[in-house]
């Protein structure tokens, strides 16, 4: 009978096939990172949203293939699984990478809207309310508030 420390720790040691589906998965997910980042610089959000589902498939496909969840999950596995933990450093700088273009991409959209609010002050400006109706709305902003 085998106790559960032997489980945990046989769950952490590879055979080479299951190194080998897991390192096809990781080398997926770095193309997908890729693809993401020029999906991303182009504003392709249908190859976008393909890829996001993509990319969470491949994450849970190598976290139950590998018992790894978290990054500290990733120091308990043994020597044979340092290409993988180094191709999961490399796609998580990938990831980082990508969210620093979304940021910025934000940050302009906010920045263009800012500039538009900011017209005229004086000026009032039609909007919809909730229930479909037309409100006029005197804008009391000051350009100094900004």
């Amino acid at each position: 009978m085998m106790d559960t420390t032997d489980s945990i720790e046989t769950a952490f040691k590879p055979n080479p096939a299951v190194l080998f589906e897991v390192m096809q998965r990781v080398d997926s997910l770095e193309s997908v990172l890729e693809q993401e980042f020029e999906a991303l610089k182009i504003q392709d959000l249908d190859h976008l949203d393909r890829l996001l589902n993509a990319k969470n498939t491949l994450l849970e496909e190598i976290g139950q293939m590998t018992g790894v969840k978290s990054p500290e999950d990733a120091d308990e596995l043994d020597d044979s699984w340092q290409n993988f933990r180094s191709k999961m450093l490399f796609c998580r700088n990938l990831h980082r990478r990508n969210e620093i273009l979304i940021l910025r991409k934000l940050d302009a959209i906010r920045g263009a809207l800012k500039s538009l609010q900011i017209m005229d002050p004086s000026s009032s400006v039609e909007v919809y309310d909730r229930l479909g109706k037309l409100n006029r709305i005197k804008r009391s902003r000051n350009y100094m508030a900004s």
